[in-house]
């Protein structure tokens, strides 16, 4: 297995050297790295050549999720591909060979790995984590919508792996829209008879707290796009599993004892819902 790392960046010097340190230390066969920059102004592309990455350097305005990273696939020397970001760092140093080694099985075409909240995350990022990423891995063919719901198609581009030959034949990850872009891959594949695996065992340490008008931000573009692919909601409707959440959220942190973490969940979840609802009609 011939592995291409592509990881894409902006402003990335607070991460990349660590990142790059253990990427360069996996245990796995590696071919190359590839760093696509949005034109940091820092000194990302700097350190990324320092450890022998293929720099690859575009205009700010030209980023965008699905073809920033269908550009770097497209330059890939590897039969595999390895998407990250430049804020998940491998916990250790079978990150790729345990990632990877699904894709041993014919109709398995993608794995994504479990991400572990940073020690100073917030406890509703941490429960976020346990509830989206849990300790057992779980393979997901399209046959499956019955008893997952949405959570078939759902996959994390911060760490996972593609047969790239697969990936190029189900026409990469979209590209008109602003998020969602890794499940809507997902669902390319399962639609062709393909699996999809994810392998707790693949670690990487990856949260953020984000804000309110973060939020806001990232759920109007969730919306956004499934309101460009509402053929993905004749499968399942997300509304339910974020209500599952709320829930799930309120009793973790009840159960620690941290009351004052519940009028901010339910502030949070209006806001997610509210953005999303604009995002799915009016974005």
């Amino acid at each position: 297995m011939y592995i291409s790392v592509i990881i894409p960046t902006r402003n990335a010097e607070a991460h990349i050297a660590h990142l790059l340190s253990m990427v360069r230390k996996q245990d796995s066969g590696l071919s190359e790295v590839i760093v696509i920059d949005s034109s940091s102004e820092d000194k990302t592309v700097d350190i990324a050549k320092e450890f022998d990455a293929k720099t690859i350097v575009i205009p700010r305005h030209a980023f965008n999720h699905g073809r920033t990273r269908n550009r770097a696939a497209t330059e890939a020397a590897g039969d595999t591909l390895v998407f990250m970001t430049q804020d998940a760092i491998p916990v250790d140093h079978t990150l790729f060979r345990t990632l990877t080694a699904p894709l041993e099985m014919s109709d398995i075409a993608a794995t994504f790995g479990r991400h572990i909240p940073r020690p100073d995350a917030s406890p509703l990022e941490i429960f976020v984590r346990q509830f989206n990423y849990p300790d057992k891995g779980i393979v997901k063919g399209l046959g499956d919508t019955k008893q997952y719901g949405i959570k078939t198609f759902f996959f994390s581009n911060v760490c996972s792996a593609f047969k790239k030959e697969v990936f190029l034949k189900a026409g990469m990850f979209p590209e008109d829209i602003n998020a969602n872009e890794d499940m809507l891959m997902t669902a390319k594949l399962l639609m062709n008879g393909y699996r999809v695996a994810y392998v707790p065992e693949a670690k990487v340490i990856h949260s953020h707290d984000l804000s309110l008008s973060g939020q806001f931000r990232r759920y109007f573009d969730i919306g956004s796009s499934l309101r460009k692919n509402r053929w993905i909601r004749e499968y399942a409707q997300p509304e339910g599993e974020g209500l599952k959440l709320v829930f799930q959220q309120v009793n973790f942190v009840v159960k620690r004892h941290k009351y004052r973490w519940i009028p901010y969940i339910f502030l949070e979840s209006a806001t997610k819902y509210l953005a999303y609802r604009i995002g799915l009609f009016a974005g």
